[in-house]
Order: C-alpha cells, then structure tokens, then sequence
C-alpha cells in the first residue's frame, strides 16, 4: 500500500488486519499460479523452439531470451508508462514518472507520488481503474521476468555456492543406520511369518514305531 489512504477507526483497523492475513496469501498464490502458466508459453517454449529447430546451444538461446525479455518489459511497463504519467500528471516531469512505475511495480510502494489524485481530472474513476491494471499487469510482467532469470544456467550455479552442504560421512552413516532398521524389520516380519504358518499348520499324528514293526511282519 501506498500509505495515502489509513483506516482511523479501530474497528477499520482490526478489518484490515483480517483482511491482510487472508488477502495476501491468496494473492500470491494467484500470482505464483499465473506466473506458472504464463512462463511455459513466453518462456520455455520459446527457448526449446530455438534449441530444436535451429540447433543453437540452450543456455545462449535462454540469457539472449532473457535479456530481450528484460528489455521489452522495462520498454512496456516503464518507460512507456513513464511518458504516459508525465503528460496525464501536471506536476510530475519523466524522471518522477519513471520513480513511481519503479517503486510502485518492485513492491516498495512509499506513497510518496500516487497518480489521479487530482480531483479536477477528467475520467478520475476510469483513470483509477487503468493504474490497478497497470499495476496488475506489471506486477505479473516483473514476477515472469525474475522467474525467466532464475531459471539460468549460470544463476543457479551462483545460488548452488549459497547452499549448506552435507558431510558425505554423515549422509553414509544415516544410510547405513536405515539401511541396518529395514534389514531388522524384514528379518522381524520373516520371523513372525514363520511362526504364524507353523501355528496354522494342522496336527499330524505320529505313528508310534511298534505299529510300524507289527505292519511290516504281517
């Protein structure tokens, strides 16, 4: 929020409280789940294209894609939008324009400029309308962009550095130890298998060896 607009009442307060607890988590998982889908189509399909049809290297084909990428979503949700704000806002020139499409689209939000708060403009309501859109649709723009990054070769190899690595001693001692756990539950589950067929098995009647003798000298 931009922090021009505060609820005062305490009851508006608490609402907004309950309101943020549920409303940003569902928010970003409408984000995460768009940025999902839209990343298949703007930028692994594109990259695979490239790769099979024309044969070049994957990893050249995703940093040029990347940056071409980068480029068009600063031209489109940045400097256009920018030059759109310093002609629409009286008192902003292009700079001022291009620091509230940063602060506002990288989540910072201060407030400090909030455009179509003049109440002599014309079409303020529309104008309202057109900035959440705008917002909407950046906000998503930036989200693919940072993904499409992230997705790089190169990066991920940087954020391997930061990962916590494990003893390899450790790993094979806790290998062992599952390992000595499932061979002592089979060779319990074996034992008492054993024991439930030899309770199962009928009584046979042994023949005493007298009757054997007496049968054979008849």
């Amino acid at each position: 929020g931009y922090g021009h607009t505060v609820p005062l009442s305490d009851g508006g307060k608490a609402f907004c409280i309950i309101y943020s607890v549920i409303g940003i988590p569902f928010t970003l998982l409408f984000l995460t789940a768009v940025v999902q889908r839209i990343i298949v189509y703007v930028t692994r399909r594109p990259v695979l294209y490239f790769h099979i049809r024309w044969g070049f290297s994957k990893q050249v084909v995703a940093i040029i894609h990347a940056i071409v990428l980068g480029f068009i979503t600063v031209s489109l949700f940045f400097l256009i939008p920018a030059a759109i704000f310093s002609v629409l806002e009286d008192n902003w020139n292009f700079l001022e324009s291009f620091y509230f499409c940063f602060i506002s689209l990288s989540t910072i939000g201060l407030g400090d400029y909030v455009p179509g708060e003049g109440y002599n403009q014309k079409f303020r309501e529309l104008y309202k309308i057109g900035i959440t859109c705008y917002l909407l649709l950046g906000l998503i723009a930036m989200l693919v962009v940072l993904e499409t990054f992230c997705e790089l070769h190169e990066l991920k190899k940087f954020r391997k550095l930061f990962y916590v690595k494990k003893d390899k001693e450790e790993d094979q001692v806790h290998i062992m130890e599952h390992d000595q756990l499932s061979f002592s539950s089979i060779s319990d589950q074996a034992a008492s298998m054993k024991d439930d067929q030899k309770a199962n098995e009928p009584f046979v009647t042994a023949q005493s060896p007298t009757s054997n003798d007496s049968s054979l000298n008849n």
